[in-house]
C-alpha cells in the first residue's frame, strides 16, 4: 500500500514566546514492510533545525528559536507499507529486549492490573502470542475509547480505572500489562489509515510492540483489536508515550500557547482520506 502522510502543528504565543525549543519524533524509518519513498519537515520560520538518532534509534529534530509568535512544523512524504502479520523485522534495534521490562510513571502496573494479567497468564501458560492477543481482546473490551477524560499525562492505571481513553492510553495499559507478565513491551506512535473511511480523528495513532521468544517484536493495536497491518505506519518508539512523542518542548516567557495539529493520511492515487484536527497527543 502506498500512503501519503501530512502532519502539520502549529503553536501560536500571545504575547510572543522569549524563545522555544521542540524536540520532533516525525520521521519514519524503512525497515521489512515499511519502505519510506519520500520524506521532508519545513519549519514556517528561519529556526535552526539540528537531526539526530535519539538512544532508541528515532530520527529526532531539534528546533531552536528566539523571540516568536508562530510556530508550524509539517512533516509530509510517501511510506510504502506490506502487510508482515505484525511482526517487525529490520529495524535498527538498539536495545536488548529485556530492557523495555523497565516500568515508567506511566506504564506501571496497578495490583488490580496484575491479578487482570495473572488470569489470563495462568489461561496461556507458556504460550506468549496467546497471552498477548488475549491480553489486546480483554484490554478492548474493557475500555471505551473516548477522547475527554484523559490527556497526555495520563497513567496506564489512571485510563484502566477509569476504562476509558484514547489509543494512547490502551497502549499504555497494554504495556503495562504485558511487562506484569513478564513480556518486554513499548510504545510506538505512528499513522493509521482507517477502514471506515471516517474523516475525523482525534489525533495521530499509537500502539504496542511485545517482544515473543522465536518470533520478535510483534505490534498489537489494542484500539482497534489487531495486529498492525499495511495500514500502520510506524514512526517512533518509547518505554512510553513521552519517549515516541510527535513532538515535545518547552518555551521561555510569554503569555498563552495555542496548539492546533491537523494530519492526513490517504492511499496514495485515490482522492480520499483522513482529514483531523487534534490536540498533540495519539488518539
Amino acid at each position: 500500500m502506498r500512503l501519503r502522510i501530512s502532519h502539520t502543528t502549529t503553536y501560536r504565543y500571545e504575547p510572543a514566546a522569549t524563545g522555544v525549543i521542540q524536540i520532533i519524533r516525525m520521521t519514519p524509518g524503512s525497515h521489512d514492510g515499511q519502505y519510506v519513498a519520500e520524506w521532508q519537515i519545513d519549519v514556517s520560520t528561519d529556526s535552526r533545525l539540528q537531526m539526530h538518532e535519539d538512544a532508541f534509534g528515532n530520527v529526532t529534530h531539534v528546533i531552536t528559536h528566539g523571540a516568536i509568535e508562530d510556530l508550524t512544523i509539517t512533516a509530509e512524504g510517501l511510506v510504502e507499507t506490506h502487510d508482515t502479520g505484525g511482526v517487525l523485522r529490520g529495524a535498527d534495534e538498539r536495545f536488548p529486549a529485556g530492557f523495555f521490562l523497565r516500568p515508567t510513571a506511566l506504564t506501571t502496573a496497578t495490583p488490580a492490573m496484575a491479578s487482570f494479567v495473572r488470569e489470563l497468564r495462568s489461561e496461556s501458560e507458556d504460550d506468549v502470542l496467546g497471552f498477548l492477543h488475549a491480553l489486546m481482546t480483554q484490554i478492548n473490551e474493557h475500555m471505551t475509547f473516548d477522547e475527554d477524560p484523559t490527556n497526555t499525562g495520563t497513567s496506564a492505571a489512571e485510563a484502566f480505572v477509569l476504562k476509558r481513553g484514547v489509543c494512547q492510553d490502551y497502549a499504555h495499559i497494554f504495556i503495562a500489562c504485558a511487562r506484569a507478565g513478564g513480556v518486554p513491551a513499548r510504545f510506538v506512535s505512528g499513522h493509521f489509515l482507517r477502514s471506515d473511511g471516517a474523516a475525523h480523528q482525534a489525533a495521530g495513532h499509537a500502539w504496542a510492540e511485545a517482544f515473543v521468544p522465536d518470533l520478535g517484536w510483534v505490534g498489537f493495536d489494542a484500539a482497534n483489536c489487531i495486529c498492525t497491518t499495511d495500514a500502520h505506519v510506524r514512526v517512533a518508539i518509547g518505554l512510553d508515550y513521552l519517549g515516541a512523542a510527535p513532538v515535545r518542548g518547552t518555551r521561555y516567557g510569554g503569555g498563552s500557547e495555542t496548539l492546533t495539529v491537523k494530519v492526513t493520511v490517504e492511499q496514495a492515487g485515490r482522492g480520499s482520506g483522513q482529514l483531523q484536527s487534534q490536540s498533540q497527543r495519539q488518539s
